[in-house]
Order: C-alpha cells, then structure tokens, then sequence
C-alpha cells in the first residue's frame, strides 16, 4: 500500500490495527457485563456477589493466562495463539446462550471466554513492542485504545440488543460477530518486521534497540527487583481497578438514576480510556513512560476517592472519564515499560507474568465489593477501600527506579 508520493505504509499500523480490533472484540464482550447484570441476577435468582464472580472468573483468567500465551507467543508468534483465543471466546459465548444454571454461566462467560481473551490479550500487546522503539508508547497506546473504545461502544450496543432479542440471542450475535472480525484482525499479527523485510518504525536501517530484539531473560527479570516493583504495584492497584466495571451502574441505579442513564457511565469510562490510551501514550514518550505510569496511579486513586464522596449523576460522569483516563493511560503504557526495562526479546512472557498480579486484584475486587454490599446494603466500605489501595500502590511504585537509572546500577 502506498500514500502519496509513492512512500509505503509501514506494515508495523497494519499490525496496530489488528490488535486495536481484537482488544476492541474482547474487552467490548468483558466490559459489558453491567449490561447483562439484571437478566443474570433474575434468571438465576443470584446476590450481587454471585453475578461479580462471572466477571471475576474471567478477569482472573484473561490477565493471570498471559502467563502462559505470553510465551507460546515468544516461540510460535502471536497469530495462532491469538485465532486460538478468539475461537474460544466465540465458543463461551454461544454456549453460556444455553445456560440454565449459573455454574454453566461460570464456565461459559467466566471461564471460556475468559481464557479466550487471555490467550488474545498479552500476545496482541506483545508483538507490537518489536514493530516499534521511538514510537513504542504511542503505538501501543493507539491499539490499547480498542479497548477504550470497545467500553464506549459495546456496553450500550449491547443493552439495545438484549432489549430488543433477549441476553441469550445477544451472546448468539455477539459470538459470530467475534469469530468473524477476530479472526481476520489475527492474521495481520506478524511477529516481527524482519519477516516482511522491515525494521522497527520503518527505518531503513535498524538504529540502536532496533537492531534486534535484545533483552532479558525471563529468569532474569525475575530475579530483578524492577519486575516485582511493577508486580506488586500492579496487583495492589488492580484489587479496586475493575470494580467500577462491575459494580458502578448497580451504584448509580440505587441512588436514583435511570438504567439507561447509568449504564452510560461504562461508556463514559471507555471516553476516558480512548482519549488516555490515543494521547497519554504518545505524551509518554516524550516525558517519560517512568514518570507517566506514577501519574497513572495517583490519578486513578485520587478519583477513587472522588468516586466516594459522589452520588449524583453529574459527579459520576466526572468519575467516570477520568478514572477511564487514568486507567486507560496506565494500561497503554505498562506493556511499553516492561519493554523498556526488560527488552523486547521475551516481552511477551514478561508482560504475561506481570498482568498475573493484576488477575489476582481482578478476580478478589469486584466479588469482595459485591459480597460486602449484600452484607451492607451499601458500596461505602468497598469505594474506600479501591481509593485505599491505590494509593498504597502509589507508594509502591515510587520506589521504582527509571530505566536507565536501573541500567546504570
């Protein structure tokens, strides 16, 4: 493909589209679980805390399963082990439509979808790390943005059309649209530019970290304290991340609003995320991906605590896009810092060990929130406590040195 003036394309965008497409498939199905909330809990007369675990199985196993298709991705390239998710996703879907218990939703949404986007996720982020060095932030961040944008768009989408054909035929739908569109979004995940006769960033020649992909063991990282800096931060920080997700519509439609109205909120949330991943990536790398992932975590745990002092709808769309920018700028820029610490040799694996942490946070958060509502009757106690650990991960990460400031060491 050529523009004008007869210069090619860089295939590396044709490789950030694919990825932007399967984020915007999986985390559009996961994001939209507040859609499904009130079928789930009629249907199969569950608490709150029941219905958070569908999510909670399957965020478990999306982040903690990057542990394993990280490196299948390392050795066998990100495209089989991606189209591998996909159809796994498609399955869950069209099988949790048959669900008659909520076990069978457990092992359908939760755990096959779950284990879909898992094998999707980390390997789609992975293999961008090796198309690009100066544009590293900005390129993941672009394709992280199909995550923000499948949170504007799939949480309404979706209640249209449970609305209108009931939540079973909306998971029939939404299992061969993913099929369909994942797939082709797989193919175009070349593993690295060397196999199109490229080098990273479209040079034509490989400058500095683009001669090739250098790095670390996975071992290595490992035994470096760096990696378990951002391990420990990443899990702390994550145990009240996904609780808007799951739990912000039920708040907002227990203070008095409108479903249609609440359910916006998620999508205000992917508004957020979309402009975080578009500009803060880019903006990082400039000043600083080091820098910029601290800010990430003061702003998402200072909007936390925004979130506990507001009721009305007006204060909860503030919370919304701005923890979505926060949260979305934190997700664009953790797979490029791990490159720039670690290299981007094994980055897929090490992205993979680290999201581990943040499935512990995903799989105890939402559930505990949801468990201690239907104790309390009230989301006072887990909104504190999401504001409480962020900022206990603020903290954490401080303690993080720069990369070349580790390098040096």
């Amino acid at each position: 493909m050529e523009i004008s003036g007869g210069r090619r394309v860089f295939f590396g965008w044709f490789v950030v589209g694919g990825a932007f497409t399967i984020l915007f498939l999986g985390f559009g199905i996961a994001y939209s679980f507040a859609s499904f909330f009130d079928e789930f809990e009629a249907d199969f007369e569950a608490s709150r805390g029941d219905i958070s675990l569908i999510f909670s199985i399957a965020g478990f196993l999306y982040f903690s399963l990057g542990a394993v298709s990280g490196p299948l991705s390392d050795r066998l390239g990100a495209r089989p082990v991606v189209a591998f998710g996909i159809i796994l996703i498609a399955l869950g879907l069209f099988m949790a439509s048959f669900a008659v218990s909520l076990w069978q939703v457990y092992l359908t949404y939760g755990a096959a979808v779950g284990v879909g986007i898992g094998f999707s996720y980390v390997p789609s982020v992975g293999v961008l790390q090796r198309w690009f060095v100066r544009r590293r932030g900005f390129a993941t961040g672009l394709a992280v943005a199909g995550i923000g944008v499948g949170t504007l768009a799939a949480p309404p989408f979706c209640r249209v059309l449970v609305e209108s054909l009931g939540w079973r035929e909306t998971f029939q739908v939404l299992s061969a649209g993913v099929l369909l569109l994942g797939l082709l979004a797989a193919w175009l995940l070349f593993p690295t530019p060397m196999v199109r006769g490229l080098y990273p960033d479209g040079d034509a020649t490989p400058i500095g970290e683009a001669a090739s992909s250098s790095g670390i063991s996975l071992r290595e990282a490992l035994a470096s304290y760096p990696f378990w800096l951002l391990f420990v931060s990443s899990t702390i920080i994550s145990l009240g991340l996904f609780v808007p997700f799951v739990h912000l519509v039920k708040f907002s439609v227990d203070h008095g609003h409108e479903q249609s109205w609440a359910i916006l909120l998620i999508s205000l949330i992917g508004v957020g995320s979309m402009s975080g991943r578009l500009t803060l990536g880019g903006l990082a790398d400039r000043f600083g991906r080091h820098r910029s992932v601290v800010t990430m975590f003061l702003g998402m745990a200072s909007v936390q605590a925004w979130w506990y002092l507001s009721t009305s709808f007006w204060a909860l769309a503030i919370f919304a896009v701005l923890f979505g920018l926060f949260y979305g700028g934190y997700v664009a820029l953790a797979p490029a810092l791990a490159a720039d610490y670690f290299g981007t040799r094994n980055v897929s694996g090490i992205i993979g060990l680290q999201y581990s942490g943040t499935a512990i946070g995903n799989l105890i958060g939402p559930v505990a929130a949801g468990f201690t509502f239907d104790l309390t009757q009230t989301y006072d106690l887990p909104i504190a406590l999401s504001a409480s650990t962020g900022f206990l991960a603020v903290a954490v990460i401080l303690m993080l040195p720069s990369p070349d400031r580790w390098r040096e060491v």
